[in-house]
């Protein structure tokens, strides 16, 4: 059996009414921040649970600016967790500001137990990573942050829906980022993003940044970006946002589904799941011994595994200029060495699923 990681050929079988879609708005020529802009971005807000929502070009666009709108600017530091995607510090790097690395801990999100210890007077802004689909300790973190007087801002690529006490990954601090990658769990066909805030002057800010800072067609009243998220990949977002939390219960029951058979496997761990924490499972990730055996064993077998990620960021040649070492952040080591990611999206069936515990459950009993 095959097991693939990708599900897009599936997710996009039957899609007769998106295409009529598609059809009336080409014929509109609205391509350019249009009406179906518009729609969408109300429809996200109202699944986050904010009062605004801005489309961007990708999930890095969001960040970044982000930042820019809370003032982040060249030679300020900006803490991030140290198990991350590139896109959360070059966001960071991009608008000239400096990434500061936290250790996680085993939900793959910053310990914020080491966070109050990373704060200078450069300090401008902090952003958790909510990764894999948990949340960073947000009320914690939140309380550090308005302690020291620091916005925050939530790289909440990868956990779209993920909840703490049924607040939403997005909505604690000041503007909330989201990708529309095709592998996450709101997608479209192509890069897009999108930023959440209730701060309606952060909203004034982030629609003039992402628009070259235009007021309208003739008037510039700041320096921005061209980062708007594509009309047309609107239209794609809004056809697929309505099954948005469908998508997300499926993710969870997969997990859980993983979770109660990998669990009394010998050399297999599972990540805390939090009680109050409503995890979306963008990536479903365990610990394993052996990894790469495992790894390996389970690619020879038709299973498409991954690894996120296998070289730490802080110790990628391209961000030497940190200045970090090897052994920094021991936690963030340690899970490079040791976690595996299956697949667990909604199109995976159950069969599918059972093959890849037989697999591992066949390494561990000696393949």
């Amino acid at each position: 059996m095959r097991v693939r990681y990708s599900y897009l050929q599936q997710q996009f079988a039957d899609i007769d009414d998106l295409w009529d879609k598609l059809r009336r708005f080409v014929k509109t020529g609205d391509f350019t921040i249009g009406k179906p802009l518009a729609e969408f971005e109300k429809r996200f807000a109202e699944l986050i649970g904010t009062k605004h929502a801005i489309g961007v070009g990708s999930g890095t666009d969001s960040l970044k600016l982000s930042l820019k709108a809370a003032g982040v600017g060249h030679g300020d530091e900006v803490i991030t967790a140290a198990n991350t995607f590139i896109a959360t510090a070059g966001a960071i790097n991009e608008i000239g500001a400096r990434p500061v690395f936290v250790d996680c801990d085993d939900t793959f999100c910053m310990d914020v137990d080491r966070l109050e210890d990373t704060i200078t007077e450069n300090t401008k802004a902090i952003m958790p990573v909510h990764f894999t689909g948990y949340l960073t300790d947000m009320p914690r973190l939140m309380a550090i942050a308005g302690k020291h007087g620091l916005p925050v801002i939530e790289d909440a690529c990868q956990a779209i829906l993920g909840a703490i006490d049924g607040k939403n990954g997005g909505t604690w601090g000041l503007a909330g980022g989201f990708s529309l990658h095709p592998l996450k769990n709101l997608n479209v066909w192509g890069d897009g993003g999108v930023i959440v805030t209730n701060d309606e002057s952060m909203d004034g800010k982030l629609r003039l940044l992402r628009n070259h800072g235009l007021s309208s067609r003739d008037e510039i009243v700041v320096m921005g970006y061209n980062a708007r998220l594509d009309t047309l990949q609107a239209v794609v977002g809004t056809w697929l946002i309505g099954q948005t939390g469908k998508i997300t219960e499926k993710r969870i029951a997969n997990a859980a589904y993983y979770d109660d058979r990998l669990s009394p496997i010998s050399g297999i761990r599972i990540p805390p799941r939090p009680a109050n924490m409503r995890c979306v499972y963008h990536l479903y990730v365990v610990f394993a011994e052996d990894r790469d055996g495992l790894y390996g064993y389970c690619r020879s077998k038709g299973i498409e595994c991954k690894i996120h990620y296998p070289i730490p960021l802080y110790r990628q040649q391209g961000l030497r200029f940190l200045g970090y070492k090897p052994g920094d952040f021991p936690v963030t080591d340690r899970h490079a060495a040791s976690i595996i990611s299956f697949p667990t999206d909604q199109h995976l069936s159950r069969d599918e699923q059972d093959y890849v515990i037989e697999t591992v459950r066949a390494f561990y009993a000696g393949g």
